[in-house]
């Protein structure tokens, strides 16, 4: 009686060559998502610097040049560099006009809202202490919905003369900007919100207030260091 043949043992795994060859592929891998993000670099911050400028002008028309600069929380106001962080105060832009006077100035605010954070930009007006304009940064809002805050013409009407003056000692707003029911609005301080898109509405109102109570205590005792663009 034959003995039946014993399978053929599997050929040992060349682990080594295989870790090799994986070590191989995430290398060049690596190195292009690198020269993807180098070669990407300048286009990105060139379209973000674009933006920012026209955000800038459209809360501020007729600004002849921006100058950026941040606020610290020491009280201190220098300009703005490629090496500063969120930590090291809140970021702003003075806007000149053609004569090189300063003619307003523009900053950034973010809020919760419907769908995610609302990004805006205002712009700040020194001699009246209000908000003369408003814009949108980013946003995640409801098409048809939350993006009513670009185009109802009532609700743009709140920022042509939002009160944010400081209160006699400096430190705060006189008054909380808030954002009430449709209809409701009262006072040079509150924002009249847009029916059935309240959400969006309040996220406009805090970031504002928020950006506003942490920025002008710091900015308006010291904006004749701003001076002039000349």
């Amino acid at each position: 009686m034959s003995t039946p043949a014993l399978p053929l043992a599997a050929p040992p795994t060349p682990t080594r060559a295989m870790l090799l060859a994986l070590g191989l592929v995430a290398a060049i891998c690596g190195l292009i998502i690198v020269v993807a993000y180098e070669g990407s670099l300048s286009s990105v911050q060139e379209n973000r610097r674009v933006a920012m400028e026209r955000a800038i002008h459209k809360v501020l028309p007729g600004a002849a040049k921006t100058v950026a600069y941040v606020a610290r929380p020491n009280g201190g106001i220098r300009p703005l560099t490629g090496a500063d962080t969120a930590a090291d105060g809140v970021p702003f832009h003075a806007a000149f006009d053609a004569s090189g006077q300063l003619m307003g100035i523009a900053a950034e605010g973010s809020a919760k809202g419907y769908a995610g954070n609302v990004r805006i930009m205002f712009g700040y007006s020194p001699p009246c202490h209000c908000v003369v304009g408003f814009s949108v940064v980013s946003m995640q809002e409801t098409p048809g919905i939350g993006d009513k805050i670009l185009k109802d013409a009532n609700f743009l009407a709140n920022f042509k003369a939002l009160d944010v003056r400081l209160a006699a000692d400096m430190k705060a707003l006189a008054n909380e900007v808030k954002t009430v029911k449709h209809g409701s609005k009262t006072q040079a301080w509150q924002v009249d919100a847009i029916s059935g898109a309240t959400v969006t509405s309040r996220a406009v109102g805090r970031a504002i207030n928020d950006a506003a109570q942490a920025l002008l205590p710091v900015l308006v005792p010291q904006l004749d260091k701003i001076g002039s663009s000349k």
